[in-house]
């Protein structure tokens, strides 16, 4: 299984123009891997200059941010999974916590998951809890997310499912105040654990599980390596070419 990148550069940049510049300089980078397949989710906005750039690359691959749970319809402002398959997607993340902090619920999440799934996007359901306390209330606050967040889901649509866990309290910091890849590892073992109760041992080990929260180029390829994931959701990193460039090289070489 290749390792998955995913560039989430939320409402970032200013400009087309930035964007091409942005992705342009990673490209080189990215058509040179042949174990890690590079996502870049831009803000739909630039989906057309986007997918001109990547063409038709089989290692790099265009994604959205967000996605609404109806195909098509009266509702002003949103964006449809055909709409984004249709535009060049085929990757899409889906409750993100900062989404989530604006008030989308478990079972917006779990509709959106479905009919993204059906649709056939690879979806990427984010988890992550805010804080990490010692009694271990944090489980089942993941294990309720994970829950909820899949309800409906069936076993039959999991080939295209990718689980980001991304620990809010972790996001935004240093390299190295990011979370240690044991301690990840640890989380990524309960994951699965969550995922078998509810799909079964075999299915639920084939689900890609990435992390996000503080990736840099000195702690990426640690994460991979001790961290027992299938990949990465790097935010800011993502839009200095040098630095994401970094992440991939550290990521491959591993």
């Amino acid at each position: 299984m290749k390792k998955i990148i995913i560039a989430n550069w939320k409402m970032n940049p200013f400009s087309a123009k930035e964007a091409e510049y942005i992705l342009n300089g990673v490209k080189k980078t990215a058509a040179k891997l042949k174990k890690t397949q590079t996502v870049i989710c831009p803000p739909f906005i630039y989906f057309n200059n986007l997918r001109k750039i990547i063409g038709k690359s089989t290692i790099l691959f265009l994604g959205a941010q967000n996605s609404f749970w109806e195909i098509e319809g009266a509702f002003t402002g949103e964006v449809s999974p055909e709409m984004i398959k249709n535009s060049g997607g085929s990757y899409v993340i889906l409750g993100h916590s900062e989404r989530r902090a604006l008030g989308e619920s478990d079972e917006m999440v779990s509709k959106k998951t479905l009919v993204c799934l059906k649709t056939g996007l690879k979806t990427v359901v984010c988890i992550g809890e805010k804080v990490r306390d010692e009694q271990g209330d944090y489980l089942a606050f993941l294990k309720n997310e994970i829950r909820n967040s899949l309800n409906k889901v069936q076993k039959r649509f999991l080939r295209n499912l990718i689980i980001a866990y991304e620990p809010i309290w972790a996001i935004g910091k240093k390299d190295a105040e990011a979370m240690l890849p044991a301690d990840i590892h640890e989380t990524v073992i309960y994951i699965k654990k969550v995922l078998s109760e509810i799909y079964g041992q075999e299915s639920a080990l084939a689900v890609p599980i990435l992390y996000g929260g503080s990736v840099g180029g000195k702690n990426a390829g640690e994460i991979i390596k001790d961290g027992g994931v299938n990949g990465l959701l790097v935010g800011h990193q993502s839009l200095k070419p040098e630095n994401f460039n970094e992440i991939l090289r550290s990521v491959e070489n591993i």
